[in-house]
This record gives C-alpha cells, sequence and structure tokens, in this order.
C-alpha cells in the first residue's frame, strides 16, 4: 500500500511539473508571438567603420549616369520608357574605359506611381550594373532644375540647353506642403529597406545639392524659402533611411561654400556632414581649388567620395583632376557620360546665352552617341589609371 501511495505521490508530482512547464512554455510563445521585433538603431558610422568599409572598395571611377534616350529621371524609370537594352550597351561602355560605379538619380513620384515596378527596374538595372562590375550609388532626392515634376510623357529637350528637362525631387508643391511628408518616409524607408543588404549598390546620397537655389533657369519660380524647409526634411531623411538599417554607407554631397573652418560653414553643410557615413562633394573649379578641397575635408577623417566634377571650359578636366583624386584616394563620380537628351554638352550659361550648334568644347559627357569618345585621350586616360591602380595581383 505504501509503494502504490508513493508511485501516486510521483505520479501527480510529474503531472504538476509537466503542466507547469507547458505554461511557462506556452507564456513563453505568446510572448515571441506578441512582442515587437526590437531592430537595433543604426548609427551613424564612425571613422573607423567608414575606413575600413572603404578599404573593401577599388579605386572607384564612374559617372553620374542616366541613359541618352532619357531626358530626366522619370523618363529613364517609368515602365513605358525604361530602357534596359539601352542601359545594357552603354554600362558596357562604362565597364570598357575602366568605370566602375554609376551615380543614379531616383524620384519620389515613381514610388508613389508603382513602387512594386520601381523596385522591379531597379533590380534589374542593378543586374545590368553588376554584370559590367558596376556598383551604384543611388540618389533619393535631387533640388536641381524644374521645380514642377509630373508623371507622364515627359517633354521633349528645349534645343541646346543645358538639362532642359531635368526634375526636381521633390517638387515644390509637395515641398510646402508637410501633410505629404509621410509619403516622403515612406519612400525612403521602403526603398532602401528592399535593398538595404544588396551588394550591388555602393550607397544611398540622400540629397543632392539640398540648396541649390536652381540659378538663372527657374529662379523666378523658386521659392524664397526652400533652404529653410529643406534643412530640418534632409536631417529627417537621414534618419529614415539610417532607421532602414543600411549596410551601405549614406552621404549628401556639400557643393557650394566655405568649408574652411567649421565657423564659415553654413548649417546645411554642417548637418551634410555630420549625418554622412562618408564625405562626399562637388567640385566643378581649377585643380589648385580641387586639392586645397579635399585637403580641408580630410580633417573629418573619413573617406572622400567627388560624386560630381568634370566641367571642361571651367578647368575641371580628367586630366586635371584624377591624378590628385589617386594621390588623396578620393572617389570620382564626373557629371554626364553618353550625349543624349539631357544636353549637358551645353554650359549652364545655355539658359541665359543663345546657342545654335554645339559647342567646340562640351560641357560635360564623355562619349557620343554611337559610343565613340568624345576626346579619346580622356578614355584611354580613365581606362589607363583604374587599370593600373584596380589591377588584381
Amino acid at each position: 500500500m505504501k509503494k502504490v501511495k508513493l508511485y501516486l505521490t510521483v505520479m501527480l508530482a510529474g503531472v504538476v511539473l509537466l503542466s507547469c512547464n507547458n505554461k511557462k512554455n506556452n507564456t513563453e510563445e505568446s510572448k515571441n508571438e506578441t512582442a515587437p521585433v526590437v531592430v537595433e538603431k543604426r548609427e551613424i558610422w564612425s571613422k573607423e567603420q567608414a575606413n575600413t568599409w572603404y578599404a573593401g572598395q577599388p579605386w572607384l571611377v564612374g559617372a553620374n549616369y542616366y541613359p541618352s534616350t532619357a531626358i530626366n529621371q522619370l523618363e529613364m524609370w517609368q515602365e513605358d520608357t525604361f530602357d534596359p537594352k539601352r542601359i545594357d550597351q552603354e554600362l558596357g561602355w562604362a565597364e570598357g574605359i575602366g568605370m566602375n560605379v554609376m551615380r543614379v538619380y531616383l524620384h519620389d513620384l515613381l514610388h508613389q506611381q508603382d513602387a512594386e515596378g520601381l523596385y522591379k527596374r531597379m533590380d534589374k538595372f542593378l543586374e545590368i550594373a553588376d554584370k559590367h562590375h558596376i556598383k551604384t550609388l543611388f540618389v533619393l532626392f535631387d533640388s536641381c532644375w524644374d521645380p514642377f515634376p509630373a508623371l507622364g510623357k515627359q517633354r521633349a529637350p528645349k534645343p541646346h540647353t543645358h538639362n532642359s528637362g531635368w526634375v526636381q525631387s521633390p517638387g515644390q508643391k509637395v515641398l510646402q506642403d508637410s501633410t505629404q511628408y509621410p509619403r516622403l518616409e515612406k519612400y525612403v524607408k521602403e526603398t532602401v529597406s528592399k535593398f538595404k543588404n544588396d551588394e550591388r549598390i555602393l550607397g544611398w546620397d540622400v540629397w543632392n545639392e539640398p540648396d541649390n537655389m536652381t540659378g538663372p533657369s527657374y529662379e523666378k519660380v523658386e521659392i524664397k524659402n526652400k533652404v529653410a524647409l529643406i534643412l530640418p526634411l534632409l536631417k529627417n531623411v537621414f534618419a529614415w533611411a539610417r532607421e532602414s538599417n543600411p549596410s551601405q554607407p549614406l552621404t549628401s554631397g556639400v557643393w557650394v561654400g566655405d568649408w574652411s573652418v567649421e565657423a564659415k560653414m553654413e548649417p546645411m553643410h554642417k548637418m551634410q556632414i555630420e549625418q554622412s557615413d562618408v564625405v562626399s562633394f562637388h567640385n566643378y573649379n581649377t585643380p589648385a581649388e580641387f586639392e586645397k578641397v579635399i585637403k580641408e575635408l580630410q580633417r573629418y577623417g573619413k573617406p572622400l567620395l567627388c560624386t560630381e566634377y568634370m566641367a571642361r571650359p571651367n578647368g575641371s578636366t580628367f586630366a586635371g583632376f584624377l591624378p590628385i583624386a589617386r594621390k588623396y584616394n578620393v572617389g570620382m563620380i564626373n557629371w554626364g557620360f553618353v550625349d543624349g537628351k539631357t544636353q549637358t554638352k551645353y554650359a549652364w550659361d545655355s539658359w541665359t546665352k543663345k546657342y545654335d550648334s554645339a559647342p567646340k568644347l562640351w560641357f560635360h559627357e564623355v562619349l557620343n552617341t554611337d559610343g565613340t569618345p568624345y576626346i579619346k585621350a580622356e578614355t584611354d586616360l580613365i581606362k589607363k589609371m583604374t587599370s593600373e591602380v584596380n589591377k588584381v595581383n
């Protein structure tokens, strides 16, 4: 009888223990099902992180890219005018002269129109670029040229005029309407998240020339408080992109002003550099000025990318800039690649000065529409320098 009682006691204890364990497991499972997924906040890269990333890259040399068949970002990416065959051909030409990076503009309206279609076409572009051993630096927003972008068929180029159809993102109406900002946030977060671990992407240039007031092209219709509106919005854009936890660096290039000391810098420029994982800048001046700017920006201790340069009449040339860039290990992305609908072989002054034919000395662009070099000595230099620096040991 004692043995039976002992057996029953052990059995009862086992049932109680099993019940407790099941209750504990169920509680833990319930917690796992309902607990929010906590994503570690992505901080701005330290100097060490940025330089470690940069050490894994080749010497970056390439161009701001849009196919010669597109007048602007919208025509490049919209379904009816997306031209993968031409893109493949032109990026093949880029690979042939040693280029390994392209800076490529997106647009918030493309995301609003058809996000999944945009991502499908972005993936196709990346597939083509990767085939040609080219990485992509995507640009999310841009303050240059026409402040009134519109989806659909884009206008024909205005004869002999530099960037006669390029459009801002976001447009002026959206910029002035803060109720549209959640849509911009959605665009940034969804786009960066979609490609955050894509090794074909070099990085994210979150806003091109945010304080650009467009000069004589559109200054009559620009709003006076444009920069004041963009300053806090750009800081939010950096935050939104960083919340998506990208493995690639974020940047926004300074392009005008005095950056020699902090005290002389505009609030916009200080913020751009503070929020950037790697420092980027534009320079269309002389080689001496280019080298001076490099030395000034070196104080931040991070990799430097020159994401716009090369305006021949200004003295900004491949022969003048590339040797200096190599000396300081600065990544180089010139404006323009193949002569086409953007017409950037014409100078900025084509908005105020009448041209009847192509200028004797092209402002931008590297290749003719058929892929032949505008100046063969330039493409020979690019190929020679990149092959020497990036040769496989």
